[in-house]
């Protein structure tokens, strides 16, 4: 390995480290608490050293969020088999989401970084010019899955997806920030799971076709998962 290789490899090996740290720090004291001090003294790095990978505590969070929604997108497609669905889509995606997070509080924090990166997210209005950031790939993922289940005559022909996609993840961003709140001694990630679960299948209920089994439309829960 040659000299500019190693240094290339260190650059990635430190900025995992302080990626590491700061997802420790965030998760003990919480994303308000937390400043690029806190992330230097415990990635055990000189500020100047640390603003040499981040300008600002913004672009950590950003990074541990997208890398989060990467992590979960190659899970997904390496894992969905050929030719589903737009629901069976939908209930696999659900069950990659269990698979990943069902018993972690990564999501809680992870939200909680939206949160403090963008105070209205979500409810913006995924304008097409959008940068496509972890939260517009997950919008559009719902809102494919949705329009292939219209067309596929198990979604009600007027529902429509967009409104559909973004009141999901309204209602899950609504779900993860109440549960967020809570003391970190009384946050269950189960009870978040099956809140989650009972109202996804209330939206999937309520945009199914008159005569779709309703059999069809129930979601895994995290015991069936495993």
């Amino acid at each position: 390995m040659g000299i500019q290789d190693r240094r290339e490899r260190e650059k990635s090996e430190r900025r995992q480290h302080i990626l590491r740290c700061t997802k420790e720090l965030l998760m003990e004291h919480g994303v308000d608490s937390v400043g690029m001090a806190d992330i230097a003294k415990k990635a055990e790095l000189s500020k100047g050293t640390l603003y040499l990978y981040f300008s600002k505590k913004e672009d950590l969070f950003k990074e541990i969020c997208d890398e989060a929604a990467e992590r979960f997108l190659k899970h997904f497609y390496a894992a969905m088999p050929p030719d589903m669905s737009g629901l069976d889509a939908l209930k696999f995606c659900w069950r990659c989401y269990l698979d990943m997070f069902g018993e972690s509080e990564d999501m809680i924090l992870i939200f909680n970084m939206k949160y403090y990166i963008a105070s209205e997210f979500p409810f913006n209005p995924f304008d097409a010019d959008q940068e496509p950031d972890s939260t517009y790939i997950f919008y559009t993922l719902i809102r494919d899955m949705i329009r292939q289940g219209v067309t596929e005559g198990v979604f009600d022909p007027e529902v429509k997806e967009k409104v559909i996609a973004r009141t999901l993840l309204s209602l899950f961003s609504y779900i993860v920030e109440n549960v967020a709140k809570l003391p970190k001694r009384e946050r269950k990630p189960y009870l978040l799971i099956e809140e989650i679960r009972q109202t996804f299948e209330i939206i999937l209920r309520g945009i199914a076709r008159e005569g779709v089994e309703r059999s069809l439309l129930r979601l895994p829960g995290l015991s069936d998962s495993r």
